[in-house]
């Protein structure tokens, strides 16, 4: 460690708060993390599985179909993996394939009303009570909340690499 930091402000200098902040934020993603993982298995799914049923469903509420390239993309998994997870879905009756609209050999999937109903059945108290903390967020902070949450997004999507770690220096003959 650093000989002017201290534990709690090893990367952020003497001010608390902007730790505070972070470790919060910390925290709430191991949340959303083991909620994610809770769901998918209480669902009797993967969670690559349930983000992709997630997908379909935003997209169907929006409007827009959901072709099986577009959930490899969204999901960043192989055409051969979301052929998988499709067969998945389609037999434990969350998703069907549909001839695509526009395109006679495209295929796009729809979320069944099975997937749905189990959705909203097992997220909707959840969802009203996260507008419930949503909604005691006094209204003169709500933009500064989203635009830290919207740039910490920026910051974590960025693609720059990380230098990879290095060997510590070993003490050569004579150096000792």
């Amino acid at each position: 460690m650093p000989e002017t930091a201290t534990p709690e402000h090893y990367w952020y200098g003497e001010d608390p708060s902007p730790a505070e902040m972070l470790e919060a934020l910390r925290a709430f993603r191991r949340a959303d993390a083991a909620m994610r993982r809770r769901t998918a298995a209480d669902m009797a799914m993967n969670e690559t599985d349930l983000r992709a049923l997630q997908v379909v469903i935003a997209r169907e509420l929006d409007g827009r179909s959901t072709s099986p390239h577009h959930l490899a993309d969204v999901l960043q998994i192989s055409t051969a993996s979301t052929t998988k997870l499709v067969d998945r879905l389609t037999r434990s009756g969350h998703l069907v394939r549909e001839a695509h609209p526009t395109d006679r050999r495209g295929v796009v999937v729809r979320a069944t009303p099975h997937a749905h109903d189990e959705v909203h059945e097992r997220l909707a108290g959840m969802h009203a009570r996260m507008a419930g903390v949503a909604d005691d967020v006094p209204r003169a902070a709500r933009p500064a909340v989203v635009a830290f949450l919207r740039e910490m997004t920026a910051v974590l999507d960025d693609d720059e690499p990380i230098a990879p770690l290095t060997t510590a220096p070993t003490a050569v003959d004579g150096d000792a």
